[in-house]
């Protein structure tokens, strides 16, 4: 049994012409599994004879034309013929195009609305930067190759090298439409991580990373390298504008306490103080608990004093969750008064001795919560209405964004250029802001925040 695929041509005046693309054989039962419908093989070389012929025709037609001269609007007349190989989605094309010369000053023109020296559709250029934001350079020219015919383009440093011009175009492609109503509220979370770096000199490259969110679930994602030439200000600015900021939009920022972090928010209009974020108050508190627990009991008055301590930890945690901050330092007060129980307490040969590390970690949260004292706030109330308390979503953000590319998943080391671009497609992928039908954008219903009843 055999097919025969033909593209017909159907002309202004109703003229058809048909062109075979493709013939198909298979046999005439189905014994073989392997022999239903068409393979993967031949699916690949259906698109591609579809997709020469396609750009044939269209190079014939845009031969008909003849421009006028864009200088003296003088009707332009053929000068030569240049031949132009172009990857596409489905395979290279050779292209013959006109260049066209104007009778009446001589001007030479392509006749193009694209730059004659581009070699590859701006379809294939994002989905080669959309795949290599999600999975290592190799791997995904290796799926390009095995899913599309493509032909060009599918070394891993010219995949690489095609990315990085996707991320130097986008500030200027990335023109969002704001939302047609504004937003009474927008919470904006600003946090930094690390990733290994391959730069002399330097172990490991900052990343500052952070979300913008409204009530209704709008939110957009940025992100940056340290010391690159990206602005986060204005990255800022285009997130906040694309989710609907307005003159009387209220903006809450958190933050884990960084200087640097709260002088970015200046920049990009952030005005207000912002809040430290419970994440990390929460992970000191929680290394105090553990620390606290693995005290020695060792007679009458250390296990006292162990009690003392760990109620006195719990308290600290609640006070501190409650807004009570300027009690805190009662609790931390009430712990050093009872640590001289524990002097001479011995370590082991590979770990220090627990009242020591006791110690360490108090005065650490000491002068952190000191530090920071005018960005705490009553954690429980916000987390009862319904409100953000911290950089939670953010550190998610992290994982996703940066961990999962460029950290956990992947054992590698970055430039601070390398890192810096694909952190840009990165978020324009999540974003949905790569190109028409690229990318993912958030849902309302990813992040609803339901209001509670009580405090966790």
């Amino acid at each position: 049994m055999a097919w025969i695929v033909k593209l017909v041509s159907i002309g202004a005046a109703g003229a058809e012409r048909s062109t075979e693309v493709m013939r198909i054989t298979r046999p005439d039962d189905l014994t073989d599994l392997a022999t239903l419908g068409l393979t993967l093989a031949e699916g690949k070389q259906l698109l591609a004879g579809v997709q020469q012929e396609l750009v044939a025709a269209q190079a014939r037609r845009h031969a008909v034309r003849r421009p006028a001269c864009r200088s003296c609007s003088t009707t332009c007349r053929v000068k030569d013929y240049r031949q132009h190989a172009i990857a596409t989605l489905f395979g290279q094309v050779a292209v013959r195009l006109p260049r066209y010369c104007c009778v009446g000053c001589g001007v030479t023109e392509a006749g193009l609305g694209w730059p004659s020296h581009i070699r590859s559709t701006p379809e294939l250029d994002r989905l080669r930067a959309q795949l290599a934001a999600l999975m290592p350079y190799r791997t995904a020219a290796e799926v390009l190759g095995q899913v599309f015919p493509v032909d060009a383009g599918a070394d891993p440093e010219t995949l690489r090298r095609h990315t990085f011009k996707i991320a130097e175009a986008l500030p200027a492609q990335v023109t969002m439409k704001p939302p047609p109503t504004g937003a009474e509220a927008i919470v904006v979370t600003l946090d930094s991580t690390f990733i290994r770096s391959c730069e002399a000199g330097e172990r490991r490259l900052e990343v500052r990373i952070g979300n913008v969110e409204t009530a209704s679930g709008r939110r957009q994602v940025f992100g940056a390298v340290a010391k690159t030439d990206t602005d986060l200000a204005g990255l800022i600015r285009r997130s906040l504008d694309a989710i609907g900021r307005t003159e009387g939009t209220a903006l809450t920022a958190f933050t884990d306490g960084c200087p640097g972090l709260r002088r970015i928010l200046l920049d990009a209009g952030v005005e207000g103080l912002p809040i430290l974020d419970w994440f990390h108050i929460a992970m000191r508190l929680q290394h105090l608990t553990q620390i606290a627990g693995g005290l020695s009991s060792d007679g009458p008055e250390r296990a006292a004093a162990k009690a003392v301590i760990v109620e006195e930890v719990e308290r600290l945690r609640w006070r501190l969750w409650n807004g009570k901050a300027k009690d805190a330092k009662l609790s931390i007060d009430r712990i050093c008064a009872v640590m001289h129980h524990f002097c001479g307490e011995p370590g082991s040969r590979r770990s220090t001795a627990p009242s020591r590390k006791l110690w360490t970690a108090l005065r650490a949260l000491d002068g952190y919560l000191v530090g920071q004292s005018e960005r705490l706030v009553d954690y429980g109330e916000r987390h009862r209405a319904g409100l953000r308390v911290g950089t939670a979503l953010t550190e998610g953000t992290a994982n996703f964004l940066v961990n999962r590319r460029m950290n956990k998943s992947q054992q590698m080391r970055w430039s601070r250029r390398g890192a810096d671009r694909l952190l840009q497609v990165r978020c324009a992928v999540y974003n949905g802001t790569l190109g028409a039908s690229f990318g993912q954008r958030f849902f309302a219903a990813n992040d609803a925040l339901p209001k509670v009843a009580a405090a966790a």
